[in-house]
């Protein structure tokens, strides 16, 4: 289930007219690619003999070092490494993935779990990428010279994230067609993996970190993180449960918790009033269009028609 906007630019500026994070975020990592083109031009203009000192100073002070004396002396890269980057394909693909996943994020979650799954995929991303570098001896002869950049491990979190809290969504792809979002952010997540022997490996590696991070964060949503304190390792175990209950994939158990039988009266009722809901939001649609929906309202609607498929 999916929905769409009149055109692509009329979505770009409904998304752009919310008060959301999504937008801001967009804007901070464009905001600074261009603070870094500046820099170039100035370099050029006035006629420094190399004008690429400037992406290596800026790397330098700004991108996150694997090696753990630099680390150690530029603690701060921890954040602004998710948010620099130098080349130009690299920021397009990095927002583009940002702004088509963190719409549909936003569908069904709020602006703070954005930031929240951002920020922390790309903590997770980079300590990931650290961890594996200081780990594994075939980096070993580059790891004092590695650095990494860019939005990508905080994108993947939120790709992950959004495609495991509703898997079902679909959405259409040229030349493929309708397929689920779920099935794409698991093809990622394996061309990762499989991609780590090929080239920029520490790419590669904050991906997967960024990838891990989401998918946790779903289960913590699962579980009510956020309403109550968060128990580990018992309520991680449950929260696992939940997950795959949620999303509607076979758990077998024998507990009455997941399972009760109900009379025909019982069901019937339940079915109206679930039909009634659905009514109602439909009418709402109908006068006022699929935005003036609450986020409980989309929810409802979706969970409602994944029952129906």
């Amino acid at each position: 289930m999916s929905y769409y906007a009149s055109s692509p630019l009329d979505e770009v500026k409904r998304i752009f007219r919310q008060k959301s994070i999504l937008p801001t975020l967009i804007l901070i990592n464009t905001g600074v690619w261009l603070l870094v083109k500046v820099l170039q031009v100035l370099f050029y203009l006035f006629n420094h003999p190399d004008v690429a000192i400037a992406d290596d100073w800026i790397t330098h002070y700004f991108a996150l070092p694997a090696y753990f004396p630099a680390l150690i002396a530029r603690p701060w890269t921890f954040i602004t490494y998710m948010f620099l980057h130098i080349d130009f394909w690299h920021i397009v693909f990095n927002m583009l993935w940002l702004f088509w996943f963190g719409k549909i994020f936003l569908e069904f979650l709020n602006s703070r779990q954005l930031a929240l799954t951002y920020l922390m995929g790309g903590l997770a991303g980079g300590l990931f990428y650290i961890c594996a570098f200081n780990i594994f001896p075939v980096f070993q002869g580059i790891l004092h010279m590695s650095m990494a950049l860019g939005a990508s491990a905080s994108v993947m979190a939120i790709v992950i994230a959004t495609s495991f809290y509703v898997p079902n969504y679909s959405i259409q792809l040229l030349f493929i067609g309708r397929v689920k979002i779920i099935y794409l952010a698991l093809a990622l997540f394996i061309i990762d993996f499989f991609a780590i022997p090929s080239g920029n490996a520490g790419g590669h590696l904050a991906h997967i970190g960024g990838a891990l991070w989401g998918f946790i964060y779903v289960l913590l949503i699962r579980q009510g993180f956020g309403k109550q304190f968060f128990r580990f390792p018992g309520d991680l175990t449950k929260g696992i449960i939940k997950f795959f209950h949620f999303s509607k994939l076979h758990v077998s158990s024998r507990n009455p918790e997941y399972k009760r039988s109900m009379t025909d009266e019982e069901y019937n009722f339940n079915k109206n009033l679930q039909q009634k809901k659905i009514d109602e939001i439909l009418n709402k649609i109908a006068k006022g269009g699929y935005d003036t929906l609450t986020r409980e309202e989309k929810e409802f609607l979706f969970k409602s028609s994944g029952k129906n498929n």
